[in-house]
């Protein structure tokens, strides 16, 4: 009897490694996208670091999600397929407007803000001289080459809708516009005006001018499904909080996630933040989106 019990101890305890590893193995992983990145290689590319740094953090696999708009993120929210998606503020009005999905982690960007730009040589000294003019935005929907151009012409008096020629092309064509004088002014992300302005070969960095700046926009934001449990989404955001370093440093592996260089991650975080990019909402015409979340 006493030579088995040695044996009995070393099965029980092989017991519970089996069993501790199997819940591992069988831990459903969390699903996680990109709102702005299309297709999985690019996916792959730019989050792969992250990834695999979250994954060790939480003890839990994830796995990456890629989609190809808005409207793949909210149905896959919706039919429980996508759990985590990193998404920009004004992409996380509208999904929370469709799905109730939870904001869990800010990430803040340093000098993050639109501009409305028009070149020096132009009599355009004030976003009320825009009146009548044709106005180059990004792509509709986009926080900082639309909704918050749209917000600063509000702000100043003009109806966006109605008082510009309102051009939507892509980023680099209205910038190319803009040097040729076929538009009058530009609104865009202040961190691409200065990018584009110093890479400028023709014209020197004095032949533009801002007319307008905007505040500081709210954070991008790392939002979870309403199906995940409420010690699940603060098991996630402890994880972010206490292992920020290593997190960001996994984000920067991206190339095209310099936007994040400088950035920290902000824990307290709620859905009301997010009420001025429902005011651009409004401004812009959009006001499905500009009324206020009625849960949490």
């Amino acid at each position: 009897m006493c030579g088995k019990r040695p044996v009995g101890i070393v099965l029980y305890f092989v017991c519970l490694i089996i069993l501790a590893l199997s819940r591992v193995v069988l831990a459903e992983p969390l699903r996680f996208a990109v709102t702005d990145i299309v297709g999985l290689e690019d996916l792959q590319r730019e989050f792969r670091a992250f990834q695999d740094k979250l994954s060790e953090k939480l003890g839990q696999p994830v796995k990456l999600f890629p989609v190809s708009g808005r409207t793949v993120v909210v149905e896959a929210l919706k039919s429980k397929k996508l759990d985590l998606v990193l998404t920009g503020p004004a992409e996380y009005v509208m999904i929370r407007k469709k799905t109730e999905a939870v904001p869990l982690v800010g990430f803040a960007r340093p000098d993050y803000y639109s501009v409305i730009v028009v070149l020096s040589e132009s009599k355009i000294h004030t976003v009320k001289d825009l009146k009548g003019k044709k106005v180059a935005f990004g792509d509709v929907g986009s926080t900082s080459y639309h909704l918050a151009p749209m917000k600063l012409l509000a702000d100043a008096g003009l109806d966006p809708r109605r008082d510009i020629q309102a051009l939507h092309v892509n980023p680099h064509v209205g910038w190319e516009a803009l040097k040729r004088g076929d538009v009058d002014a530009m609104g865009m992300n202040h961190q691409r005006f200065l990018e584009w302005r110093a890479k400028e070969k023709k014209l020197p960095a004095g032949a533009f001018r801002v007319i307008a700046r905007g505040p500081d926009l709210p954070n991008d934001v790392l939002i979870a499904g309403k199906h995940l449990s409420l010690e699940l989404r603060k098991k996630i955001k402890k994880v972010f909080v206490q292992n920020s370093d290593e997190l960001i440093k996994a984000v920067l592996v991206g190339k095209r996630n310099n936007k994040y260089r400088g950035m920290r991650f902000i824990g307290d975080i709620s859905d009301s933040d997010y009420d001025y990019i429902r005011s651009m909402y409004t401004a812009a015409g959009f006001g499905e989106f500009g009324k206020e979340s009625n849960s949490g």
